[in-house]
C-alpha cells in the first residue's frame, strides 16, 4: 500500500514538473528576466522603436529601444524588427558561433545566462528560435511563414 501511494505521489510530482516547465509565461518568467537584466537600458524610459530608429547610428549605440512590455518585446521577435531579439540574445549556436551583442547581459555568469536563455526559448516555443529578419538583408535570410507559426509565446 505504501509503495503504491509512493509511486502515485512520484508520478504526480513528475507530471507537475513537466507541466510546469511547459507553462512558461511572459508575466511569470520572461518579463522578470527582461526587467532585471535588460530594464536599465530597455525600460519604460527608453525610446519607442520609431523614435529610437530616428536617433541615428551613434546615438542608438548609447541608448536601447524600449522592450519592457510584452508588445514591445514581441516587436523584436515577430515584427517590425523580426528576429532582432534572437540575434541579440543568441548564445552563438543559431548564429554560427558568435554570441549576440546582448547575450552577456542575460546573467552574471555562463550558468545564469544559459538558464535565462533557455527560459526565453521555452517561452517562444519549440523550434521558434531563429535569427531571420522580416526581409532578407545581407547574409540574414527573410523569415518564413513556417518559422513564424512556431512562435507560441504565452502572456
Amino acid at each position: 500500500m505504501f509503495r503504491t501511494r509512493l509511486a502515485i505521489a512520484a508520478a504526480i510530482a513528475c507530471f507537475a514538473t513537466v507541466a510546469g516547465a511547459q507553462d512558461v509565461t511572459w508575466s511569470k518568467d520572461v518579463g522578470p528576466i527582461v526587467a532585471a537584466k535588460c530594464g536599465a537600458c530597455h525600460g519604460a524610459n527608453a525610446p519607442e522603436f520609431n523614435d529610437w530608429m530616428a536617433l541615428g547610428d551613434e546615438k542608438r549605440g548609447k541608448v536601447g529601444p524600449r522592450m519592457d512590455t510584452y508588445p514591445h518585446f514581441m516587436s523584436y521577435v515577430v515584427w517590425p524588427a523580426t528576429g532582432a531579439m534572437m540575434r541579440r540574445l543568441d548564445d552563438g549556436k543559431a548564429s554560427g558561433g558568435k554570441p549576440g551583442n546582448m547575450y552577456a547581459f542575460l546573467g552574471g555568469n555562463d550558468e545564469e545566462r544559459a538558464k535565462n536563455l533557455a527560459t526565453i526559448k521555452a517561452w517562444l516555443g519549440e523550434g521558434a528560435w531563429n535569427t531571420n529578419r522580416w526581409k532578407a538583408r545581407k547574409e540574414v535570410p527573410g523569415v518564413t511563414k513556417e518559422q513564424l507559426e512556431k512562435i507560441k509565446a504565452k502572456y
